[in-house]
């Protein structure tokens, strides 16, 4: 199992430590640094600042909003990245959510599975550089009537195939994605539940394509907070309004992808009331019924040992990069962090 490490949103205030991390990262060994992007910073930007300054790590969009880009725009971004990088370069995708579709780039958030069903059949196959034409529900290249004719990427990316990775949660999206993808970008993994909310669906669509779970990349997102084991419980209050936040509010009542993932895990009450609190405005009520054990299952806190076990029962789960999102409340805290990451996959045999 390899590491990442992933450096969330620029602008917030810790740009400086995050190229710091990032750098210190790709000493360490780390396998791919990723970036995201909703509505504030754009990820294609700080993933070329983050390559210009390192040596090995990969650098990968997690993600690059469908709804953000026409399809041949991100084939354009994904071959200048991968030529800039040196080959360096992890395509990570995703349909962000309603609210952000159609609220900032004005964007319908219907048919989210056949949307991006195309937009990857579209993105890799400009990025293979034959004259481009497709015709599908959502997008027909050329347009028909016009003026417009085929053409041909005239970049070339580093690589021949660069590998698409897609943010997937519900069991639909799995596995399709593990039907047209390389990898799946996962978040909230919970290791004993990983097989149930996650890795079957994938392997469905991976036999549907004829393919086995051999050479697909499973990718969560874990934060990471060490210290001793006593101190486990206030390490998980760190992230506590993180997880009301997402399970919580981000997105409607009715469509929470998160809210769902949380119920698929066991927690139907729960869910239900960090919502309802949260979408009444009562965010500390809403961090505050957050239940400890879900927040200690998808994170990884304590000393490294503790962390080391953690990291086994991922690796026994099926997942093969494990990104870390290092917390702390200064830049000595964070690297401190990533060390102890290297440190506790040597102490559990995954190195």
């Amino acid at each position: 199992m390899q590491l990442g490490i992933n450096l969330g949103y620029w602008g917030a205030g810790m740009d400086a430590d995050n190229l710091a991390v990032a750098k210190e990262a790709d000493k360490l060994g780390y396998a791919v640094c990723w970036a995201a992007e909703a509505y504030g910073s754009d990820a294609a930007t700080v993933l070329s600042w983050v390559a210009a300054q390192t040596e090995r790590i990969d650098i990968g969009s997690a993600i690059f909003q469908i709804p953000a880009r026409q399809p041949a725009m991100t084939a354009m971004t994904a071959a200048t990245l991968d030529s800039l990088s040196g080959g360096r370069f992890r395509l990570g995708l995703g349909v962000s959510g309603p609210q952000v579709s159609e609220g900032w780039y004005g964007v319908k958030f219907d048919k989210p599975l056949a949307r991006t069903r195309e937009y990857v059949e579209i993105v890799r196959k400009a990025m293979t550089r034959e004259r481009l034409s497709y015709e599908g529900e959502h997008w027909t290249l050329p347009l028909p009537g016009g003026p417009g004719k085929p053409i041909k990427l005239t970049v070339h990316p580093q690589r021949e195939h660069i590998p698409l990775y897609v943010a997937a949660i519900g069991p639909k999206n799995l596995e399709q994605t593990g039907e047209i993808a390389d990898g799946a970008l996962l978040i909230f993994p919970a290791a004993e539940h990983l097989e149930d909310t996650a890795i079957r669906h994938l392997r469905a669509g991976r036999e549907k394509a004829g393919k086995t779970m051999d050479g697909f990349d499973v990718v969560p997102t874990v934060p990471l907070a060490v210290g001793e084991d006593a101190q486990v419980d206030a390490l998980a209050d760190m992230f506590r309004p993180y997880t009301a936040l997402y399970v919580g509010g981000m997105g409607s009542r009715k469509q929470n992808f998160y809210n769902q993932l949380a119920q698929r895990m066991g927690y139907e009450k729960e869910a239900a009331e960090i919502q309802d609190k949260y979408l009444a405005g009562d965010k500390e009520g809403a961090a505050a019924a957050v239940p400890r054990q879900l927040i200690d299952s998808t994170t990884l806190l304590g000393s490294v040992d503790r962390i080391a076990d953690r990291m086994q029962a991922y690796a026994a789960a099926g997942v093969t990069t494990l990104t870390l999102a290092p917390a702390g409340f200064t830049l000595e805290e964070r690297l401190a962090s990533l060390r102890a990451g290297t440190e506790a996959l040597e102490r559990a045999g995954l190195a």
